[in-house]
């Protein structure tokens, strides 16, 4: 996935990114991408709890807390990353998110795991894997020290 970034940052000439991560695992696959890439701005962490389109059937989730952006995001090249995308809309909820800090130049969109199941025509730049799930299972990223990559089935309800 590092490789695949890198080129697609030299491809777009891209000479400096600031990354942006997804709580949670996106943000621990987007601290392991600067180091990896050599990235110097410090890694922001968005919380789209707020920006989601189904907010209203979920309710409010117990663990909110507020996105930090140590950087401007007005014409800044942000690279968004996110542990799994599926649906594609957190990344869209993000990018609403990011919309009000400022506008960006551009946004790149990595994602470690593309389960391919889209709702709205959002897709990654780079992909680390493409899986196939099941109907009861789901993909979680533990971490943040080792990143592991778990298959679990989800009980009945």
């Amino acid at each position: 996935m590092t490789d695949d970034l890198r080129e697609h940052i030299n491809a777009r000439g891209l000479s400096s990114l600031c990354p942006v991560g997804i709580r949670t695992g996106g943000v621990w696959v987007a601290q392991a991408l600067r180091e990896r890439l050599g990235i110097q701005a410090e890694c922001g962490e968005l919380d789209i709890t707020f920006y989601r389109d189904d907010f209203s059937r979920i309710g409010l989730h117990p663990r909110v807390s507020p996105s930090r952006l140590p950087f401007e995001t007005e014409g800044q090249h942000l690279l968004l990353v996110d542990d799994v995308i599926m649906s594609g809309r957190t990344i869209r909820a993000a990018m609403n998110e990011l919309f009000d800090y400022g506008r960006p130049e551009s946004i790149t969109l990595a994602a470690l795991v593309d389960l391919g199941r889209r709702e709205l025509p959002i897709q990654p730049d780079v992909t680390g894997t493409h899986e196939t799930l099941g109907p009861r299972q789901r993909i979680k990223l533990r971490g943040p020290e080792s990143l592991e990559l778990a298959v679990e089935e989800v009980p009945d309800a």
